[in-house]
C-alpha cells in the first residue's frame, strides 16, 4: 500500500513544483527587475521550496555537505537528475550554469538565466563551444560569481561509466580558477525520467578544492576519481548496491 501511494504522492509533488515555477517567477518578476541580486534570492527560495515540499510530499529529504564555495571559483558537479540542480542552486550563493543552448527558450528559465549570466553552449560544436565559455567567463571576470559546469555533459545514472569530457579542464587552465568538486546521489531517489521520486536522503556534497597550476592530464583524472568516488560512497549508503548495477549494464 505503502509503494502504491508513492505514485499519486509524486505526482501531485511534480505537479506543484512546476505550477510554483511560473507563480514564483512571474510574481516576484518585479524584484529581479528593480535588482539582479534579487534574482539569485528568488532562485534560492524556489530551490529550497522544491526541497520543503519533498521531504514531506514525497519524503525525500536532502542535505548539503562540505563547505559551500563563497568566492569566485568552477564547481564540477556530478549531474544524476533535475534534483542536483536544484541543491546547487538552493545554496550556491552567486550560482552561473554551463547549460545547453536549448534551454534558452524555455520561459522563467531563459529569464533567470539571463540575470545570472548563464553560459548557454551548443554541445554538439566542441571546439566553439569550448572556446565560448572561455570567453564568457573572462567577460564576466568583473562580477565573481560561482561557475557551475557537470564535466559530464550530460545526467548520468547511478553507477553508470559516461566520459568525462575536456571542458572543465579547458576552463580551469584558461581562468586560473580553483576547481571545487561536488558529489551527489540524488540519481537514487530522483531518477532523470519517469514521475517516481523514492522516499529517503538525497546528499550534494562539496569535497576539497583543486587548486590551479596542474597539468590538464592529471587536473582530469583527478577531478574524475574524485566525484566518481564520491559519488559511489553516497550511492552505497544510499542502499544502492553498485556491483549489481554494473554487472547488469
Amino acid at each position: 500500500m505503502k509503494n502504491a501511494l508513492q505514485w499519486p504522492r509524486s505526482l501531485l509533488f511534480i505537479a506543484q513544483m512546476y505550477l510554483m515555477m511560473p507563480i514564483m517567477g512571474f510574481g516576484l518578476l518585479p524584484l529581479a527587475l528593480i535588482n539582479r541580486n534579487n534574482a539569485y534570492w528568488i532562485i534560492r527560495l524556489y530551490c529550497n521550496w522544491v526541497r520543503w515540499t519533498a521531504s514531506w510530499m514525497v519524503g525525500l529529504r536532502s542535505e548539503i555537505r562540505g563547505e559551500v564555495p563563497q568566492e569566485a571559483c568552477i564547481i564540477a558537479a556530478k549531474h544524476q537528475s533535475f534534483f542536483d540542480i536544484l541543491l546547487l542552486a538552493a545554496v550556491v550563493p552567486r550560482i552561473r550554469f554551463v547549460m545547453k543552448s536549448e534551454l534558452r527558450w524555455a520561459p522563467i528559465l531563459n529569464m533567470y538565466a539571463y540575470w545570472t549570466r548563464t553560459i548557454p553552449v551548443n554541445r554538439g560544436k566542441r571546439g566553439a563551444a569550448i572556446k565560448q565559455m572561455v570567453a564568457a567567463v573572462r567577460q564576466g571576470a568583473d562580477t565573481p560569481s560561482q561557475l557551475i559546469i557537470f564535466p559530464q555533459g550530460t545526467r548520468a545514472p547511478v553507477g553508470a561509466k559516461k566520459p568525462y569530457k575536456i571542458g572543465t579542464g579547458v576552463l580551469y587552465k584558461e581562468t586560473g580558477q580553483k576547481v571545487i568538486p561536488a558529489a551527489t546521489n540524488v540519481g537514487v531517489f530522483w531518477p532523470r525520467h519517469g514521475i517516481l521520486r523514492k522516499p529517503g536522503l538525497a546528499v550534494l556534497e562539496f569535497l576539497d578544492p583543486i587548486e590551479p597550476g596542474l597539468p590538464m592530464e592529471e587536473f582530469m583524472t583527478r577531478m574524475e576519481e574524485t566525484i566518481e568516488s564520491a559519488s559511489d560512497r553516497l550511492a552505497t549508503e544510499a542502499g544502492v548496491n553498485l556491483e549489481e548495477i554494473r554487472k547488469s549494464s
